[in-house]
């Protein structure tokens, strides 16, 4: 399925010169039509959002072709730029890939030595469960006491010992079954780790403790279309939006589904959609 210029340009909300000038910029290669019109694919859409969301933070159209220009030459020939992650950051802009970020315009890498230090400092520490309770404590608000403390310390190693999150969140669980934040939280790293079907699990252990969770239902659809279950992955989408009406990112990949399995109406009522909320923002 593609798309035609004046389309494109309704839907994101640019000018057709706008248009040509980001093709003419050498990131996208849109198709041709059989009159020579250019017809762009969903990952050209996609690329095209990305660029007008980066002028919208701040960044002048100029820096932002030349970017992402540069950035398609950064990467291997078979790796698209949908599949990095791309945003501004003040006045620049910072590329993510899992745990690597750099500048595209410079291709200068980044790295917060001070956060690894302090995640370094807190994954080899004690976990601190406070002072002795007396024996009148009781033993259910402790075990909620720790539950919390092993959530705590989950959060604080993610970013730079995942598998030692992992662990913490599983203590977490293991005092307290119905912990929906930690249930989500290893789902998710689970996900990360290309495990979906094991995230899928914890996604539902967590939505049978705290039913109609948006966040859940939301991952639960992430995990559910890497397994490619598409009709799940829907029912799961709709779930997060009945707890989040404005969840924008729950109707742009119901887009995405949408627009894979033919239903061009249904997603391109999503992607509207998901434009109207992220223009508000």
């Amino acid at each position: 399925m593609s798309y035609g210029s004046r389309e494109v340009a309704r839907m994101i909300g640019l000018s057709a010169s706008e248009v040509r000038s980001y093709v003419r910029a050498g990131f996208l290669d849109p198709a041709r039509g059989g009159r020579g019109e250019l017809r762009f694919s969903f990952q050209d859409i996609v690329l095209l959002r990305t660029a007008k969301g980066l002028v919208t933070g701040g960044i002048p159209a100029r820096r932002v072709r030349g970017a992402l220009r540069r950035l398609r030459a950064q990467l291997p020939p078979d790796r698209p730029l949908t599949g990095v992650h791309i945003a501004a950051d003040g006045d620049r802009i910072v590329v993510t890939d899992g745990d690597t970020r750099w500048h595209p315009e410079s291709g200068q890498a980044l790295f917060d030595f001070e956060i690894a230090e302090l995640a370094h400092q807190v994954a080899i520490a004690p976990l601190d469960r406070g002072a002795p309770r007396g024996p009148a404590e009781p033993d259910a608000d402790r075990g909620r006491e720790d539950a919390a403390a092993w959530y705590q310390r989950g959060c604080d190693l993610e970013e730079h010992f995942p598998v030692e999150a992992c662990e913490a969140y599983r203590r977490a669980v293991s005092v307290a079954p119905d912990h929906a934040d930690a249930l989500i939280n290893l789902g998710r790293l689970l996900q990360e780790a290309g495990d979906a079907a094991a995230a899928v699990a914890e996604y539902l252990r967590a939505l049978a403790a705290r039913p109609g969770d948006p966040t859940a239902a939301f991952n639960l659809g992430v995990a559910l279309e890497d397994l490619h279950r598409d009709e799940e992955a829907v029912a799961a989408y709709h779930d997060a939006l009945a707890g989040d009406p404005r969840c924008a990112d729950a109707h742009y990949n119901l887009s995405r589904i949408h627009e894979r399995t033919g239903d061009r109406a249904a997603a391109l009522r999503h992607l509207r959609t998901y434009r109207t909320i992220t223009r508000g923002r």
